[in-house]
Formats: C-alpha cells, structure tokens, sequence
C-alpha cells in the first residue's frame, strides 16, 4: 500500500491518541507490575502490553500488510516497505509511579529511516508530529504549531536533558560522565522519557539531550520530531557499550558532541 509521509503522519496521530486515551484509563483504575525485563528496575505493566496490542490492531487494519516492531515483544515482516516503530510507554517507571512524563511514540520507517511519526504526552494530551518530505527534509509541529529549537546559546547557558540505563555498571560510568558534564553546562534534567525529551529539543525546552542506552522505539518518532524543528542527532557507541543518542539544535550539536565524548560518555573510538 502506497502512502505519502503526510498520510503516514495523520495515521500516528491518530493511534497515538487512541492508545493514550487507554493508557490514561488504565493509570486512572490502578497500575500493575506484569514483569520485568534487563534488570528488577526496568518493569513492564499491563498497560504497555494492552497500550501496544491497541497499536498494532489499529495499524494492521488501516494498512494490513505493514511490517511492525514494537517494545513489548511484536517484530512482524511486512511486505508494504512500511514498518511502523512503537513505545507503547515510554516513562512506565514515571507512569507506575504517577508522575505526569511519559508517551505514546508511532513511528513509520522505509529502509530504516523513519518518514513519520507521533508522540504523545499522555498526561497533557500534547501531540508532536513530524513527516519526511520526498527531498530528505522534515518538518514537524507541535498540537498543529511548527516547533522550532532554542536559539543560540553559550556551552554554559545550555539546558541539557539525559537519562540513565537500567544496569549499575552502565549507570556508574553515566553518572561519572553527568558529573564532568553539569559544570560545564547551565544545568542537567533527568525526565525519564527519551521520546519527550527529543520533543524538548525540538520545542526549545532543552537545548540538547544525551543518553545511553536508548532503543530504535524510544527514538524513531522523537528524533524525526526534533530534525524537523532544526536539530541535528546521531548514534555512536557509548561508554557502556550500548547504544549512544546525542540531540542538539544543529547550530550547537558540534560543540555540544565534543563535550560529551571530553566527558567521557562516548566509547573512545567512537566518532559521529
């Protein structure tokens, strides 16, 4: 099934509201820990198996066909050249806990690259979205406003949002890295969702993000979100050995980047 990127867009939209709104029942009748996965601290509640099954119903019936690759255990061949990326909550330690920080992320990719997506701020209903144009370039909006990154600022003056892996080892060495960081900079957030801090850049809340750890459904819709509001992002191998996202307005990503790998979160032989 053919669709334009603006088509694929609408369709993240509208499953991401449609999850949110379950997500949102199931926080306001009570949590429940179903399991846990890399370690005791990284849970999965029923929500994020009934928020993803939702997702992927929705999907296959709108465009049946689709491959799909979700958190929750779902990696389907498709046979469209569509796959669709899921976090079905992304923050499940902030929504068992209650607090207000977590996302529906939707993702559609052709060839790895994701040409569409939405996420979610479940707790205020804020919808970010973002469509790859047939160029390479994207565009996104916020609530159907254009987002657009912070301007310009001094190292020092920098907003920096991170987050940190589930095993201790990993944790050790980002919190040695968090401590070279937070001199140099105005200040560090933790939120607790890579999806919503990508959102952050590109809403100018955050003047970058760096975080190991991060998976392709924590990032595929956030990052398309964020390249189309001016920030640049890349993947390099981290310090722990997985997985290495860094995010800034392209205008400061350069200095930003050399900083953290001066800090220590990158592996050493990784460059971007």
């Amino acid at each position: 099934m053919n669709a334009g990127a603006a088509e694929l867009r609408t369709l993240a939209v509208e499953v991401a509201r449609a999850a949110g709104a379950l997500v949102r029942e199931r926080r306001a009748t009570g949590v429940s820990v179903a399991a846990t996965k890399s370690s005791d601290v990284d849970v999965v509640t029923e929500a994020d198996r009934a928020s993803e099954e939702l997702v992927r119903r929705l999907l296959a019936e709108a465009r049946p066909g689709d491959g799909f690759l979700g958190e929750e255990g779902h990696d389907d061949d498709g046979s469209t050249g569509v796959r669709w990326v899921v976090d079905p909550i992304d923050g499940t330690v902030n929504f068992l806990y209650g607090i207000p920080q977590y996302a529906v992320s939707v993702a559609a990719q052709r060839d790895g690259v994701s040409v569409a997506g939405a996420v979610l701020d479940v707790a205020s209903g804020s919808v970010w979205s973002a469509e790859r144009a047939d160029d390479g370039s994207a565009a996104s909006w916020r609530d159907g406003v254009p987002t657009a990154v912070r301007a310009p600022a001094p190292l020092a003056q920098r907003l920096v949002g991170t987050g940190f892996s589930y095993e201790a080892r990993v944790r050790a060495l980002q919190a040695a890295a968090v401590g070279r960081l937070l001199p140099q900079v105005r200040d560090i957030r933790r939120f607790g969702s890579c999806a919503l801090d990508l959102c952050g850049v590109a809403s100018g809340l955050l003047d970058g993000y760096v975080e190991e750890g991060t998976h392709l459904w924590d990032h595929a819709a956030g990052s398309l979100v964020a390249e189309g509001a001016g920030a640049r992002w890349a993947l390099a191998r981290g310090v722990g050995g997985g997985d290495l996202l860094v995010c800034a307005p392209a205008h400061g990503f350069d200095e930003l980047w050399e900083t953290v790998v001066a800090c220590g979160f990158a592996a050493a032989s990784d460059t971007v």
